[in-house]
């Protein structure tokens, strides 16, 4: 994609691990700032940008190419909080093709309805299911589609796992033109340990961490309404965390190409940290300290 306008920003994560959640409080703290923001829903699932909708129901691109021949911006859009201009790529029909599909149909679609150019966004966020990084979900970092990419992850070692399975795409791509690594987001943050691990994880692969989002019932509670934290609890230390994450993806342009860990390195780093984890469970102390 050549001449961008705005911010080209893709965000990653297992499924389940709050990637659409983050995604979307980051476009609601920017559109609240007085930004031009479009999220783009790359998740077969189609519930990306449901929290900045009220939950509204929004057809997707793919399923509207199936169903019509031609396809206007205002079939596959919709308007969300403080203006955010909504778009769900969408999956195939179930047991049938590529989940990635959707993504290469909305990009191709998008470019041909000259959204960009028209809308004149200031930031544009993808939000990417990132359990497998299979060619239709590279789309955003491999095409030169995203600037930066950021992957949502908590302490659990699944999600870890995802996330240096992206790690290694980005490895990939980056050197010919795709898009770097922005940094990792903590997410759900809780147990005592669960900082530490981020942390070394990150540092293990070459990477920093841009954000800490702790594990907070507003979250919880404004999905419920069919909100954002930003919207629901506007005031709340939250959504503070939340305007903060986003201030600084946007602002801080920082990328690198991480270093993924091989399987047994990965596997090995994990045993460590379980051994740490129990150790410190059963209140066993070492010389070199706890975690």
């Amino acid at each position: 994609m050549s001449d961008k306008v705005g911010k080209h920003i893709a965000i990653y994560g297992k499924g389940g691990i709050g990637k659409s959640t983050t995604t979307s409080n980051i476009s609601a703290a920017l559109a609240e700032a007085g930004l031009r923001v479009i999220q783009i829903g790359c998740d077969p699932k189609s519930d990306s940008t449901n929290i900045l909708r009220g939950g509204e129901e929004l057809p997707t691109v793919l399923d509207t190419l199936r169903e019509h021949g031609k396809v206007r911006l205002e079939d596959i859009s919709a308007t969300g909080y403080k203006g955010v201009l909504c778009i769900e790529a969408g999956g195939p029909v179930p047991g049938v093709g590529c989940a990635g599909r959707g993504i290469n149909a909305a990009v191709d679609l998008l470019q041909e309805l000259n959204l960009f150019e028209t809308f004149k966004p200031d930031a544009v966020l993808y939000d990417v299911l990132g359990d497998v990084v299979c060619g239709g979900f590279a789309v955003p970092i491999r095409d030169g589609i995203a600037d930066r990419a950021f992957v949502v992850t908590s302490s659990d070692f699944m999600a870890l796992f995802a996330a240096n399975n992206l790690f290694k795409a980005i490895n990939k791509y980056a050197p010919s033109g795709g898009a770097r690594l922005g940094g990792v987001i903590a997410n759900s943050v809780l147990a005592p340990y669960a900082t530490s691990l981020i942390d070394d994880f990150a540092e293990r692969t070459g990477t920093r961490v841009v954000g800490y989002i702790p594990r907070s019932i507003e979250v919880s509670q404004s999905e419920l309404y069919g909100q954002t934290v930003i919207e629901a609890s506007p005031g709340s230390e939250q959504a503070q965390v939340y305007r903060k994450l986003a201030g600084f993806i946007l602002e801080n342009e920082a990328s690198c190409i991480p270093n993924p860990l091989n399987g047994p390195d990965l596997k090995n780093w994990a045993r460590e940290w379980g051994d740490r984890i129990f150790k410190s469970e059963a209140g066993i102390v070492e010389a070199s300290g706890g975690i």
